[in-house]
């Protein structure tokens, strides 16, 4: 399957965050428009809690359902409930907050005094994947017949990026990246505190129709270049991420500087 990869320049931080929140609630509600709900796959991080700020900030975010927006994690911190590091608890403060989200559609992963150990709260976010795909499959009667999933449909998934061109909590040589038939991975000695945390597999992350990656700052440049070039995902995390139908680059100037001069020619190009 051809994965259209589109890069997008933005002149500053703050521009990229409300661009794409503007980005998201479009496309939040052409996907509400035609299947009546919508999914979306959260990511913390600076530009990834900004651009949900910019969202609950705009008038715009009125026009959406939040009620019939289903929200997931790409990765959360193996910490206490009410940690500061949570990347829930700083999207709660964020955005769900302050809209008319369901609560039965916010997936949360366990945090360190909710379950018994690391194993048990991946092991949770698994069977709250499951559950969700199980449901979308059993309604879908064009999907009878196919394989039940182990995900449900992702409309968009965000993703920031580290300067180590880690994405979500999928490090670079790490035992997490090479992960495979599980959507779900306890991750131990992350190289970024807290040590220990929770992420989505590359396989999960790949299953989303859309993946965008937002990036900001000169420390995020090399990452980017890395990341477009092709690089080897387990080197390079970042440049495994392919949406099925369509995967953005959302770049501040700065975290564009290392792109290869090739594919700034062009808007969009295909791999």
């Amino acid at each position: 399957m051809t994965r259209n990869v589109r890069i997008t320049l933005h002149p500053s931080f703050d521009v990229l965050a409300a661009t794409t929140a503007a980005r998201l609630i479009t496309r939040l509600l052409d996907v509400q428009s035609e299947r009546g709900e919508a999914t979306v796959v959260l990511t913390g991080g600076s530009v990834g809690i900004a651009t949900l700020t910019a969202i609950a900030q705009s008038p715009a975010r009125l026009a959406v359902d939040w009620a019939k927006v289903n929200f997931w994690f790409g990765d959360d911190r193996f910490v206490a409930a009410d940690s500061p590091d949570r990347n829930a608890g700083q999207a709660a403060a964020a955005l769900l907050d302050h809209i008319d989200a369901d609560p039965a559609r916010v997936h949360v992963m366990a945090a360190s005094d909710q379950v018994a150990d690391l194993a048990a709260a991946a092991a949770d976010y698994t069977a709250q994947l499951a559950a969700a795909a199980r449901l979308e499959w059993e309604n879908d009667d064009d999907a009878a017949s196919a394989t039940e999933p182990t995900v449900p449909r992702f409309d968009v998934l965000l993703l920031g990026l580290g300067p180590d061109a880690h994405i979500a909590s999928l490090f670079p040589e790490m035992a997490g990246i090479r992960t495979a038939g599980v959507p779900v991975v306890g991750v131990v000695n992350s190289p970024k505190p807290p040590p220990l945390r929770v992420s989505l597999t590359l396989e999960a992350i790949n299953s989303a129709q859309e993946i965008w990656i937002v990036a900001a700052g000169a420390d995020k440049a090399a990452a980017v270049g890395l990341g477009l070039a092709g690089a080897n995902p387990v080197q390079v995390p970042a440049s495994g991420a392919r949406g099925l139908a369509k995967t953005l680059w959302l770049l501040d100037q700065d975290a564009a500087a290392k792109v290869p001069e090739q594919l700034m020619r062009r808007e969009q190009y295909s791999r």
